[in-house]
């Protein structure tokens, strides 16, 4: 199943810098010629965000060498999407190629964590020859800061088709309140 996002979704799995030439933040040097100024903008947002999680959440050894403790174990880092749907915020995350026993979910002071581990498809030191591997196995951990507070005892996770949904309810104090304007 396919879903169309605005400008604010499309991260790249397996690389910090996107390399491919499609899709919403792609930043190749042949897309970004082709890319309105507003992209382009929209594109460097994405790199930043990325970076900043990346570098701030001590994770970031995959990419920048080992700066935190938990780095030197994270391997990997799945696209998540997050949305606000009035009621609810939902949060998607690709790990295809994974069951449902290596993903651990948790939610601790408006944060939610999702981690696991995508095991390889050889036994260490026995892997084949490769002329492409592009797929990113090892350990992976994602944490949200929520926009909002949420009812943590109504959370609803379900996995399928390689796509993690976590189902966040809404606190009442966080839910839109219609007011009505009264005329003195």
């Amino acid at each position: 199943m396919t879903t169309t996002t605005t400008l604010k979704s499309a991260q790249q799995p397996t690389t910090f810098w996107p390399t491919s030439t499609s899709g919403v933040g792609a930043t190749s040097l042949s897309n970004l010629s082709q890319m309105s100024p507003l992209e382009k903008l929209a594109s460097l947002r994405q790199d930043m965000d990325r970076l900043w999680e990346l570098t701030f959440s001590g994770r970031a050894g995959a990419t920048f060498g080992n700066l935190g403790q938990t780095a030197q174990n994270i391997q990997w880092c799945p696209a998540v999407d997050l949305y606000d749907e009035s009621e609810r915020l939902v949060v998607k995350v690709e790990l295809p190629g994974m069951t449902r026993e290596q993903i651990q979910i948790n939610y601790q002071d408006g944060v939610l964590s999702i981690s696991g581990e995508r095991k390889s498809d050889y036994e260490h030191g026995k892997e084949p020859d490769a002329y492409r591997s592009e797929r990113a196995v090892g350990k992976f951990a994602r944490d949200l800061a929520l926009p909002v507070p949420i009812e943590a005892e109504q959370i609803n996770a379900t996995y399928k088709d390689g796509v993690l949904a976590v189902l966040l309810p809404k606190s009442e104090d966080a839910k839109p309140h219609k007011v009505e304007v009264k005329i003195a």
